[in-house]
Parts: C-alpha cells; structure tokens; sequence
C-alpha cells in the first residue's frame, strides 16, 4: 500500500464512516426517551424530608399473593386495567338489596386506590414468594367478624365482632373503641377511613390515624424506651431518620392484642416501619413484623400512600356510641324473653 492517492482515499474513507456511525449513534440517543430525574423530596425548615400532610393507604391489592402469580412480583398494565375493571362491575353489582342485613354494605361505602398506585402482586414484599411465613407450633389465631359471636374467652384481641354479650369486655377492640379497624399499628387497607395525617417537628412525628382518632407520638431525639414493663395498645415508639427515609420501630405492646391477623399475643411484637417520600403525591409505607414467639421468621409489606386533599375529619366514634350499650342491653333484653318462656 504505496500509493499515496490510494491511501488517502481509504484514510478519507475511514474518517467518513467514523463520522456517519458517530451521527447514528447521537441521533439514536438522542432518539430514546430521557428517564425522569430522580425525586428529591422537600425539606422541612429544620432539614428533615417533608411528610405531613394528609395521607391515603387505601389499596386493591391483596396481603398475600394469589397462587396464580408463583412467582411473578409484579402485574402487567393489562392485568391491572382488567382488575380494575372487575372492581368497577362489583360496584356495579352491589347496588342489589341486601336483605335486610346490617352488613350490607355496597360499593359506594368501599375505598378503591387508583389504578397506577401498585402494580405489585401482593403486599408483601419479604419473603419474596409474598406469602405470610407460618405460624409457630401451638400459636393459636382468633378472628372476629361482623357475624355470629365467636364463643371464645376474654381478653378479646380481635377488632370487630365479640365473644359474647355479657359486658363490654367480651367485645372486639373497636367496638369498645379502643383500637381501630385499620390503624394498627401497622396500617393496614381496610374499606374506609384508611387515612393517616403526619406532623413533624424537628424531635417529634406524629402518626394520626381517621379510624379511630389515634394519634401516636414518635420522639425523634435519642430517649430511651419505655421500661419492659411498661406497655400499651400501640406500644412504644422511637423513631430516626436513615437518609431520606424515617425509620420507626416500636415494641412493648399490651399483650391484650394480637400481633397480627389474629394471630399470637402483642407481649413480644417487634414492628419497625419506614416511610420514604417517593413522589410529590407519594409516600412508601414499608413494616416489618418480628415476633418469634408467633412467627417462624419476620415478613415485609409495602403498602404505597397518596396524597389526599382537604382535610382529616374526627371519626367521633366514642361520642354518642350507642352500639355496644345497645348491644348489651338488646342480649338482656333476650334474656328476659327466653325466661319468660320458660315460665
């Protein structure tokens, strides 16, 4: 390779190509659609990221994962549209009389989340086959429900429904108003009310749940927990934050609850959660439930919340409850019939 005309054509023609394979690859770049920055949350005035506000856990997706899904973590787009779909036809169907019943609920009262909030097939994130872990050997599990007394034995752990009808004692927690539906803690989507409104300070966070009222004060500022022998119905929290992320862990919990789901006793629970502020409109709601004197090891759930407008109505369940004392008196009420009946 000589000739000089030769190889000047052919450096000619390298740098050619060179060029046109550099526009291709730049103009096909420039072709992709760009990803979204990275979220960064806003800051309070005392540099913690910001998570007051009104928040909603409402959620369509189920606690564990149907067996269908193996292990598949996640829904396509069309299987959450057809979900949604489904949603809207029971809706739909429950506008039909109830019979009477005063569980009858229909759709109007039941809260959906949005289509897009969680494509995820189960709540639960750990173990990664999204299935709650079994129950240690002898853990009894009781549940109530809005049916027919259980028949079980005081204390009552579970949230609706009772044992009986002899004294306040025999009924569920929320009946008595002592813990909510939903409230937990942990927070768990029920049909309503799933709502939660976060303050902050710059050594406090306070978690107020809609349903029932309560509000859990979280110290921020390195105190030692409660004495062991100190308990209560939501335990004892003390928070930190790790990054943009605050992590709460409480313990201490009354033994008069279940850990979860009915199951086991509060006495030994360790629950620790994180909120992380992942959108303008989004907090993620992760908890991690250890108690094994009740479970064979921890799980995890995640459990998305969105922004909610306006504000956060009492649900003044306490004031002019009449339901348990009806309760109560209507049982003795037919007490006296069957009595006299025997006469």
């Amino acid at each position: 390779m000589n000739n000089p005309a030769i190889h000047k054509m052919l450096v000619s023609s390298l740098l050619s190509a060179s060029v046109f394979a550099t526009a291709i690859i730049a103009t096909a770049q420039a072709a992709e659609p760009s990803k979204p920055a990275k979220f960064v949350a806003p800051k309070t005035e005392f540099g913690h990221p910001d998570l007051r506000g009104v928040w909603n856990f409402s959620s369509n997706t189920p606690l564990e994962r149907p067996a269908q899904y193996k292990d598949r973590e996640f829904l396509t787009r069309e299987e959450v549209i057809r979900q949604h779909e489904q949603v809207q036809a029971r809706s739909e169907a429950s506008d039909n009389a109830s019979g009477g019943g005063v569980g009858g609920y229909n759709q109007f009262w039941v809260e959906s989340a949005a289509q897009d909030a969680n494509f995820r097939t189960s709540l639960i994130i750990d173990p990664p086959d999204g299935r709650m872990p079994p129950l240690k050997s002898g853990v009894k599990s009781e549940n109530g429900g809005l049916g027919p007394d259980t028949g079980g034995q005081r204390p009552v752990r579970f949230r609706v429904g009772g044992v009986r009808k002899d004294g306040p004692e025999d009924r569920g927690l929320s009946e008595r108003c002592l813990m909510g539906f939903n409230s937990g803690p942990p927070f768990m989507p029920s049909m309503y009310n799933n709502n939660v409104q976060i303050f902050q300070s710059k050594t406090h966070v306070v978690l107020m749940t809609e349903m029932i009222h309560d509000a859990r004060v979280v110290a921020l500022d390195n105190r030692p927990p409660l004495d062991s022998a100190i308990t209560q119905w939501s335990g004892d929290s003390r928070g930190r934050w790790e990054g943009n992320t605050l992590v709460v862990e409480t313990r201490n919990f009354t033994d008069k609850i279940n850990v979860f789901r009915g199951a086991g006793t509060g006495a030994t629970m360790q629950l620790t959660e994180r909120f992380t502020r992942v959108g303008r409109d989004r907090v993620d709601y992760q908890f991690t439930i250890n108690d094994p004197n009740t479970f064979t090891k921890p799980f995890t759930a995640l459990v998305p919340m969105i922004r909610a407008d306006g504000e956060l109505f009492e649900y003044a369940c306490h004031e002019g409850n009449y339901g348990l004392s009806n309760v109560l008196s209507g049982a003795r009420e037919e007490e006296r019939e069957a009595a006299g009946k025997k006469k």
